[in-house]
């Protein structure tokens, strides 16, 4: 029977559907004990990955029957493509499953940083009342997005967006000028972009371009009153660089879902320490229960079909 590796969590229905046709090896956990990842890797055909598994060229070398990668999500920053292409091994991807869910966790980040209530609760609970003055926060409506990247997560965000009465800029030099986006996003450089958007929202992938993209230069360059929404690859952002400009206030705010070490020990977890208007999630933005089992469907069915 062909044999599937599954290195990172799958929902039991999904496993099931694979053990009616295939050997399914499945640990959670197998992506953080790479001897025994490579020694299961000797004879499998398949694996099933998140974004904790890496894809190089050690573990291709140890499995020479190696047929297929099945992403369970978008980012690839963690697979060797031009090793798995030199070694035959096709690269699938659940390009556009999780979409939606991202795009929601955006616009309510935006939410919560543009109207700047959302952490009163503790001050209340205490018997406060802090209602300083007559005004709190900002409105969306009116104001300007920023899109850093145009693809299908960023589309959504779009949408999304234009229904709150929002203007919609974008930055993507590799969408060509007759894509349909851009009849109703503006297209314009990074520069413009950062430079009049009320919230800027990344959506490209890390490499060697992108890498620190949003660096103290660019933070400088924002708004005093913008905030930056990171649901794309940490590594995007300088991550020291948004900690000091959040606490002298050259932005009003940020929420990263996504980190340049990922889980946070305890260094990177202490530049955040004390940040004001910051919102940190563990790399869940494209995991709600919903996109959870539309990725696996289709990574499932993509898999199976290729090993057929």
């Amino acid at each position: 029977m062909t044999k599937v590796v599954v290195s990172e969590f799958l929902p039991e229905p999904h496993l099931e559907r694979l053990r009616h046709r295939f050997e399914v090896v499945y640990d959670p956990d197998l992506y953080a004990d790479r001897t025994r990842l490579l020694a299961e890797m000797g004879d499998a055909a398949a694996v099933f990955i998140r974004n904790r598994t890496g894809i190089d060229q050690e573990l291709l070398d140890s499995a020479p029957g190696l047929r297929v990668v099945g992403r369970l999500g978008v980012g690839l920053d963690n697979i060797d493509l031009d090793g798995c292409a030199g070694a035959g091994v096709t690269v699938l991807p659940a390009v556009g499953a999780n979409a939606v869910s991202v795009a929601e966790y955006v616009i309510g980040a935006m939410l919560v940083l543009v109207r700047g209530v959302y952490d009163m609760t503790p001050s209340m609970v205490a018997g406060e009342w802090p209602r300083q003055g007559h005004a709190s926060g900002h409105e969306l409506l009116g104001k300007t997005l920023g899109l850093v990247g145009l693809g299908s997560i960023a589309r959504q965000v779009a949408t999304r967006a234009a229904a709150f009465g929002m203007g919609i800029l974008a930055f993507d030099p590799f969408l060509p000028d007759d894509d349909a986006a851009w009849g109703t996003v503006g297209k314009v450089e990074l520069e413009t972009l950062l430079s009049t958007s009320d919230v800027v929202s990344l959506h490209v992938p890390l490499g060697e371009g992108t890498r620190d993209l949003i660096d103290a230069a660019a933070l400088a360059s924002m708004k005093p009153t913008a905030v930056l929404v990171n649901t794309s690859r940490g590594g995007i952002v300088d991550e020291t660089a948004l900690a000091a400009a959040l606490r002298r206030g050259s932005i009003a705010g940020a929420a990263l879902d996504v980190f340049s070490t990922e889980p946070l020990g305890p260094e990177p977890a202490a530049t955040f320490a004390g940040v004001p208007n910051l919102l940190l999630t563990p790399h869940l933005a494209g995991n709600t229960e919903e996109a959870v089992h539309r990725v696996a469907s289709m990574i499932v069915a993509a898999v199976e079909e290729a090993l057929a």
